[in-house]
């Protein structure tokens, strides 16, 4: 991380001193100004250059920083253009410390730099009894009226570069939120906007056109050379954007240049390959595994399984909210149901040692806890897959269960294969490529193996007839001469 150089953090410390700054707040405040100082050198911004400052707020909000210390954050910079506005030549842009873009062959990289993410930015505040919530008070900062007034003719007016997109990401957070889209869409759609924004060098919204979107597109294809999936992905963000944020036409796109779609061919584990893989896996890993290749599972889904999901009796489990938001039912392998029972006592078991406790219950999704208000103690609404430890709710201060994380059951899965000395890189969703492919290969049929996938298009299931070989009659012949 970039140093403060001392022309600037000698003045800076007084200024916090003379405009009474509390104390334990000052080395937060000289925090935030690395991060500001390290954010321009990261995207090759002029440190003397006040117009960056929305776009750093902006990077906070990303971040999932708080109004707090975006406001902080505010200050603390605002503080630092006040001492350069008497000292023009106190910071060299690029020569203090090298910039920490990533080794792209020349090319500036779109990972951001270490600003942390929704947490204290020295740590954690350790003096009880402060209101963290409450906004710091607006400093005073000195500025002549001709200067007020300038900064007034400038806000009246869209900006074509520097414009806050404040309002903007949080109207992307409300779309999102009503469409009760995936949270993962909401970071895909965020991370793809936050970088259009840069490329446009925060370029007012209003003033956004469609040929900005063409430009970044191509820019993607030509200068980053990402996939086809990517691009697509930049192209749905941006749609949204423009459709459902800004609320403006997005007409048919022509002349962009688009990335290549290599043709896919997942990988695929043979039934001994997997044998082998769950015999590697410690308990509960093993169990899952078998869950995403018995039932071709995502990982998801998987994840948020609760207990009235599974129907012992009729040997069915019932997958709510899959990709896209859409319901499927699956049939249960009749192998698993000893384990399954075990593992639906242990979570019993568990439940009641949190209710005994005096645990708040498990997280429930979107307004499910205010309509019924008992439902997160329920044993119904337990995770089959339950996080070893409770995790606090800050806001709340209440302790509650989540499931287990999907980075823990990835990480078990790696080691598993690496055990196991598979020569294949397998992932979670590997197994749920074998689950289709074993069935075609079974001869299934294909609108049956399209059901149980839950895919909404043939075509994405017709990928698994490249990955076994085809057993199926193909001289043309009629029925009469069977």
């Amino acid at each position: 991380m970039r140093e403060i150089p001392p022309a600037i953090l000698d003045p800076f410390n007084q200024l916090l001193e003379r405009k009474e700054v509390p104390p334990r707040y000052r080395n937060h405040y000289r925090k935030w100004l690395k991060f500001f100082l390290d954010f321009c050198d990261k995207y090759d911004f002029s440190p003397t250059d006040k117009q960056q400052v929305p776009a750093f707020i902006a990077k906070l909000l990303e971040k999932n920083q708080s109004k707090f210390f975006q406001r902080q954050a505010e200050q603390a910079v605002l503080i630092y253009f006040e001492i350069i506005s008497t000292h023009p030549h106190p910071v060299a842009p690029q020569t203090s410390i090298p910039s920490t873009t990533r080794s792209t062959g020349g090319k500036a990289s779109f990972s951001a730099p270490s600003i942390p993410r929704g947490s204290d930015p020295v740590g954690q505040n350790k003096e009880k009894g402060k209101d963290r919530d409450e906004l710091p008070p607006p400093l005073l900062l000195h500025r002549s009226t001709s200067h007020n007034e300038e900064e007034l003719t400038k806000q009246a007016s869209p900006k074509n570069t520097g414009a806050d997109w404040t309002k903007v990401y949080m109207s992307l957070e409300s779309s999102i939120k009503v469409r009760h889209y995936s949270p993962k869409t909401l970071k895909a759609y965020k991370g793809w906007i936050h970088h259009f924004q840069f490329f446009v060098k925060s370029k007012d919204s209003q003033l956004i056109e469609i040929s900005d979107v063409k430009d970044f597109l191509s820019f993607l294809a030509v200068k980053r050379n990402v996939s086809a999936s990517s691009q697509n992905l930049a192209f749905n963000a941006l749609l949204f954007l423009f459709r459902h944020v800004l609320e403006k036409e997005f007409p048919k796109v022509e002349g962009i240049i688009r990335a290549k779609r290599k043709p896919y061919i997942p990988v695929v584990l043979s039934r001994e390959e997997i044998n082998r893989i769950v015999a590697n896996a410690e308990h509960p890993y093993d169990l899952i595994i078998k869950l995403l290749y018995g039932c071709g599972l995502r990982l998801a889904e998987c994840m948020n399984l609760r207990v009235q999901n599974f129907n012992f009796d009729f040997g069915v489990l019932t997958v709510h909210d899959g990709k896209g938001q859409k319901d499927r039912t699956v049939p249960l392998p009749e192998s698993l149901m000893p384990e399954l029972t075990k593992q639906f006592e242990a979570v019993a078991a568990l439940h009641q040692r949190d209710c005994d406790a005096g645990y708040n219950g498990v997280f429930l999704y979107n307004l499910l806890e205010k309509k019924y208000k008992n439902a997160a103690k329920e044993l119904v609404w337990q995770w089959f897959f339950p996080a070893k430890e409770l995790t606090m709710v800050p806001e709340t201060r209440e302790y509650r269960r989540y499931h287990l994380h999907d980075s823990h059951v990835q990480k078990a899965i790696t080691g598993a294969v690496r055990r196991a000395m598979i020569p294949k890189r397998a992932t979670a969703h590997t197994f749920r490529h074998s689950f289709a492919s074993h069935l075609l290969q079974a001869n299934y049929d294909i609108r049956t193996i399209q059901e149980l996938l839950g895919h909404s298009d043939l075509r994405t299931t017709m990928i698994y007839t490249h990955t076994v070989k085809s057993v199926t009659l193909k001289e043309a012949k009629s029925p009469l001469d069977f």
